[in-house]
């Protein structure tokens, strides 16, 4: 069963991962930590535990290799929709 908090899901490609850290370090919910064994290139690549994730794309965003996949749960996908069916400030004023 999935943890309900959970939001988002992240996917690294292990064997492509220099294990560089910053993926660790801007992780606000602490879902990645740097695996103790190394991948077939000799690297310690950083390693996922998804049930804090909240799919903010952090990791995706700074990984400097561009290995690294965010997956965000439905209710996040509805939440942003239904901002784009607001409208914008300046629609509002005309």
């Amino acid at each position: 069963m999935r943890n309900r908090e959970m939001a988002g899901k992240i996917i690294i490609d292990t064997e492509r991962c220099k294990g560089c850290g910053l993926c660790v370090i801007v992780c606000p919910k602490n879902s990645i930590v740097i695996s103790r064994h190394s991948n077939k290139n000799g690297y310690f690549p950083a390693q996922v535990n998804n049930i804090n994730c909240t799919g903010c794309a952090m990791c995706a965003i700074i990984c400097p290799e561009a290995i690294i996949e965010v997956h965000r749960d439905n209710n996040i996908a509805a939440v942003e929709s239904a901002k784009k069916d607001r409208p914008s400030l300046i629609e509002e004023k005309a």
